[in-house]
């Protein structure tokens, strides 16, 4: 089984007008609500391509009911503690450029936080667990650590999608997989980066410092895959770009799932890449049919 894990999800409600007038009365050309967060979207993916997977987190009030009802009605198993505070609402207003604005998000109480460390302790070997964003201030900066060691005591593997102090922290206990783009990538290390062979240079020292695999995502050059013995580079599929939400997550859900579907690492990149493209080609995430169609365009060579 897989688990996603959504500490912060939202209902990300998208908004496009066609002229915005600040401090005027604008008027919608269309609207959509989607389940947001993360780890949700990697659910979503995971969904798409057969992976079995379980959506957690916290959710709470009406948002919260709107966000796992619609998760239900795709079939999507969730496990979420229920919290006192609303989830967030994320307003995405397109109008030419995309202009966000991101809820703070609820409170979260101890024994909250408690429940959620309990729901994983039927984690088991085999099981992988995805954490993904950051961490709400209320749960503390080591709540991802609490969670790696319930991991280690059942013999689980997991993912983490973070950046900065909080991915630092984690890369001691081996995640399975890490995937930042290049400009986070050089944040990380403090440092700028100009060429490929600098992205593979410091995507080792990920390695290094205890990942098992890393991805790194480029934008339009494509994407690295590094592992203790070769450096894998796949280009992108040709596309319009439509939607710059959740593409990493796609990538993510997209390499994890065929990874603990079939075991193929190189297999688990193509459609990493091609999952993260289809999302970036849809007005929403991915589906099945639009990955499938993007998987031949993936090329995969060794560097």
């Amino acid at each position: 089984m897989i688990y996603t894990v959504t500490l912060n999800p939202s209902i990300d409600y998208i908004v496009e007008v066609d002229e915005l007038k600040l401090g005027d009365l604008n008027r919608m050309k269309r609207d959509l609500k989607l389940p947001g967060g993360k780890g949700i979207n990697v659910s979503r993916i995971l969904n798409q391509l057969g992976a079995d997977n379980t959506a957690i987190g916290f959710l709470g009030g009406f948002t919260g009911r709107y966000i796992e009802d619609k998760l239900q009605q795709d079939s999507i198993k969730t496990d979420f503690v229920t919290i006192a505070d609303d989830t967030r609402i994320n307003v995405k207003l397109k109008h030419g450029d995309e202009t966000e604005i991101n809820g703070l998000g609820p409170a979260i109480t101890a024994a909250e936080a408690d429940q959620l460390v309990s729901k994983l302790s039927t984690l088991t070997k085999g099981d992988v667990l995805v954490l993904s964003g950051s961490v709400p201030p209320s749960l503390g900066s080591d709540f991802y650590d609490r969670l790696i060691e319930v991991c280690h005591q059942a013999g689980a593997e997991f993912v983490i999608d973070t950046t900065g102090k909080a991915l630092l922290e984690a890369l001691p206990h081996g995640p399975l997989l890490v995937k930042p783009n290049h400009h986070e990538l050089a944040e990380l290390f403090g440092v700028t980066i100009s060429t490929r062979e600098e992205i593979v240079t410091y995507g080792r020292k990920l390695l290094e410092a205890g990942a098992k695999n890393v991805l790194i995502s480029m934008a339009g050059e494509g994407a690295l895959f590094i592992t203790a013995d070769e450096v894998y580079h796949a280009n992108v599929p040709m596309g319009q770009v439509k939607n710059s939400v959740g593409a990493g997550d796609s990538m993510i859900g997209g390499f994890v799932g065929t990874l603990v579907l079939n075991g193929d690492p190189l297999e688990a990149f193509r459609t990493g890449v091609a999952s993260g493209s289809a999302t970036a080609f849809s007005d929403d995430l991915a589906d099945r049919a639009k990955i499938d169609e993007l998987l031949p365009q993936v090329s995969i060579n060794k560097v």
